[in-house]
């Protein structure tokens, strides 16, 4: 891997990347989040959602997509946040894009280990870059990819903010807006004016005030261990009945990164709530790219995925068990990427969608019927996944709506909402009929 001094600059490929802010945990180091701002030539983003990070996590051009971490280890294990950039479909105005990060809970000092680095979706390295000199930072600008000639340069920076990435994003043009004044509650009296020479104290360097738009960085609304526990001082809540546990479509939790060769068990992120998680693979030049759930004593259990293409980019889905971590045997003949998603990250559709070959939507409408069309050579099959009535007691239930070989035009009723796991070699359309 090339390694980089703080301004040098080198071509990368014009292709799909993967881009990592890495560093090494341990008692007190707090957890990094990535993130990339699209510039144009003035050096400025050209609204918010040129911004892209775990609350945003892509950019609608489809060129930078938030991976997510990954899964946590054993103290003193190296760690990750991940970004997929492919500068092939990064729009023509945007100039530069420039990777960043901020310290969740602490500053950059604590961070042991904390470099970039920058490799194709085959694992083959293109850049590295490594931060020895960071102390108060709260974010750090890493790097940037920059238009040269035709082609894009990767350039280590390694630029330091004390003011957090409201700070950094301030810089490059998103706008700081004050937060709303609470609204007062009943019996609520207002505290005295401040009497002569009792003025608050004006701002001081390097403060920015925090971000309100939708890309404010605000913590995941899944707590992890690594984060403050929540105060004690409140009376605890009701146990919550199992006939209202949470929308099965839009529990969240901090994605997940895993990458390997050949076969390989991986063990999730013990903190991922019981019940459905996004699966998403990439592999090339394998034979095959199967993924499969495993039993509580590691064992494979049942397939949830089996690709034979060339290329694979697939989606299935996966159900998280209750009182112990997700468990998935992973094998193909060549690297492959594994991220463990939220449904929130799953497609959505009311009246038609389009894909290829393997995918996981969401369908959340009422009874109605669906219309497939297949263009492929091999097998075509949906599955309708549904949430189960009882969360706390019962499993999800699973129904075969297509099994079909090759081009295919088949129509077939869905129940309600639930999810269509979606299976062929080739392109796909369905649309609703009610």
């Amino acid at each position: 891997m090339t390694h980089l001094p703080k301004g040098a600059d080198i071509p990368v490929p014009v292709r799909a990347l993967q881009v990592a802010v890495a560093w090494r945990t341990g008692p007190g180091v707090p957890d990094v989040d990535i993130s990339a701002l699209l510039l144009d030539a003035g050096g400025r983003v050209r609204g918010d959602a040129d911004l892209v990070f775990y609350n945003h996590g892509k950019h609608a051009s489809g060129a930078v997509r938030h991976l997510g971490r990954s899964a946590p280890g054993a103290p003193g294990s190296p760690a990750a946040d991940w970004l997929w950039l492919d500068l092939g479909r990064v729009e023509p105005t945007v100039e530069r894009v420039v990777i960043a990060a901020s310290a969740d809970g602490g500053v950059f000092g604590q961070v042991p280990d904390l470099d970039i680095r920058v490799t194709d979706t085959a694992g083959a390295p293109a850049a590295y870059f490594a931060i020895g000199d960071a102390t108060t930072e709260t974010a750090f600008l890493f790097g940037e990819f920059l238009r040269r000639d035709g082609g894009w340069s990767f350039r280590a920076v390694g630029q330091g903010y004390v003011s957090g990435l409201a700070g950094l994003a301030t810089d490059f043009g998103i706008v700081a807006e004050a937060p709303p004044e609470p609204v007062p509650g009943p019996g609520y009296v207002p505290p005295p004016p401040p009497g002569p020479g009792h003025a608050p104290p004006p701002p001081g360097p390097g403060y920015a005030q925090p971000l309100t738009s939708p890309i404010s960085p605000v913590a995941p609304v899944t707590p992890v261990e690594s984060y403050p526990p929540a105060p004690t001082h409140a009376a605890p809540a009701p146990p919550t009945p199992p006939s209202a546990l949470a929308d099965p479509f839009s529990v969240s939790f901090r994605p997940s990164v895993h990458q390997g060769r050949g076969k390989e068990t991986v063990h999730c992120d013990p903190a991922i709530p019981p019940g459905w998680a996004l699966l998403e693979i990439e592999s090339s030049h394998s034979i095959s790219t199967t993924i499969e759930s495993c039993d509580e004593h590691g064992r494979a259990a049942d397939f949830l995925l089996t690709a034979y293409e060339d290329d694979v980019r697939a989606r299935t889905v996966a159900v998280v068990p209750r009182g112990r971590p997700l468990t998935l045997r992973v094998e193909a003949d060549t690297p492959w990427n594994l991220r463990v998603l939220p449904l929130t990250h799953a497609r959505r559709f009311d009246s038609h969608i389009e894909g290829v070959a393997h995918d996981l939507v969401v369908y959340d409408g009422p009874p109605a019927v669906l219309d497939f069309v297949h263009h492929g050579r091999c097998d075509f099959t949906v599955h309708q996944h549904t949430p189960p009535a009882e969360p706390a007691y019962d499993a999800e239930d699973q129904e075969l709506l297509v099994k079909e070989v090759g081009e295919v035009r088949v129509s077939a009723p869905v129940s309600g909402p639930g999810l269509l796991r979606i299976s062929g070699d080739g392109p796909w359309k369905c649309s609703v009929r009610r």
